[in-house]
């Protein structure tokens, strides 16, 4: 269900009407203009059981909107949690019973600018291990100001992820299409998503090496987040494509801020992307998700903002291209997605957070 409405009563009316005792997920765009405190405080008044975020944009069927607010409702839900205190590794998070006989969605919304990402989804498996299957998608804004980004009835928060976990089957497609150009260096030292050293030298140093030598450019303070946009980092995996990290901003110690954890001594190529192998994985996530799930009845398409600033006006191809495949299979199914600061999937028996990546998920009854 798609709302344009920004009036939290209005708001909460239209989902309690519809909402028939199942759970809600909100995907709300950041420059909607909508109180959400107070929509929290109209929710709980009318008993609606919710969680939501804030991205950069959501996407509803094959557009792709700077304001409105995607619901989408589900039911057969085991738990729903909030987890606060991530950057300071203060957390547990909360056992509930599965039955393993059934098939389950474990779906997360993060802060995509807090610390220790990568902990959280290895405590998250560690809880609930292979009987989910695991997606989400990182909140937060383009500008990348750290602030409150996700929500539920217990209120709204930074520095925190909220998951429900609700039974359901369906499968998963993941590509990113970026190649590389040089590496392996080694990340000698970091700090949690920060690189400080890349082979024993200053981080920002060694990149600004790299990237001259492909493009030309020489990297600063005003044109770092334009040029490296175009040459993230892949963390190298044994059988399986690259994990991408995201550098989005440089400190005054010329140290390399990613989105999501780089750990000392991970294998890092650098990568550059070209529109069309861009556009081709997003066919492949798509193709995968299909060939291991036919007939779904709703999918969830989780995009990195990264890739909408990297295509500009061909990201509209990108996902028209998805949204066709999908929609072969089910022309009724219900597409809702959002454009976010890191990608969460389970992919190939990995949880993992990705960068500039594609992540489709098909789900429905077997």
């Amino acid at each position: 269900m798609f709302i344009s409405s920004t009036d939290p009563h209005n708001v909460a009316a239209k989902i309690k009407e519809k909402a028939a005792g199942r759970k809600v997920i909100l995907t709300v765009p950041e420059k909607t203009i909508l109180d959400i405190p107070q929509l929290v405080e109209e929710l709980n008044k009318l008993d609606v059981q919710f969680m939501g975020g804030i991205f950069p944009k959501i996407i509803y069927q094959n557009g792709l909107y700077d304001e409105g607010i995607v619901v989408n409702f589900v039911d057969r839900v085991a738990t729903l949690f909030v987890t606060q205190n991530l950057r300071e590794k203060d957390f547990t998070i909360p056992s509930a019973p599965l039955d393993r006989e059934k098939d389950y969605c474990a779906f997360t919304m993060i802060d995509g600018l807090t610390g220790n990402i990568s902990n959280y989804l290895s405590e998250l498996y560690r809880v609930f291990g292979t009987n989910c299957l695991y997606l989400g998608g990182g909140a937060g804004s383009l500008t990348l100001e750290q602030k409150p980004c996700v929500f539920s009835n217990e209120g709204f928060f930074m520095n925190a992820a909220i998951t429900i976990i609700y039974e359901t089957s369906g499968s998963i497609g993941v590509q990113h299409g970026w190649e590389k150009i040089e590496g392996p260096i080694i990340a000698t030292k970091t700090d949690k998503n920060i690189i400080q050293e890349l082979n024993w030298r200053n981080a920002l140093e060694v990149y600004k090496e790299i990237v001259k030598s492909d493009c030309g450019k020489e990297l600063n303070e005003d044109n770092f987040f334009d040029i490296a946009k175009s040459y993230p980092f892949g963390i190298v995996k044994d059988n399986s494509e690259c994990v991408v990290r995201d550098p989005i901003a440089t400190n005054d110690k010329g140290e390399l801020i990613c989105v999501g954890e780089v750990f000392n001594n991970t294998m890092l190529d650098v990568l550059k992307g070209k529109e069309e192998n861009l556009l081709e994985s997003a066919n492949k996530a798509a193709q995968l998700a299909v060939e291991s799930f036919p007939n779904p009845t709703s999918a969830v398409i989780i995009d990195c903002i990264s890739r909408t600033l990297f295509l500009e006006d061909h990201f509209q191809k990108e996902l028209d291209n998805v949204v066709s495949l999908l929609k072969k299979e089910n022309d009724q199914m219900f597409i809702g997605g959002a454009l976010t600061l890191g990608e969460i999937s389970s992919f190939n028996g990995y949880l993992e957070l990705f960068n500039k990546t594609i992540v489709i998920g098909l789900f429905g009854r077997k």
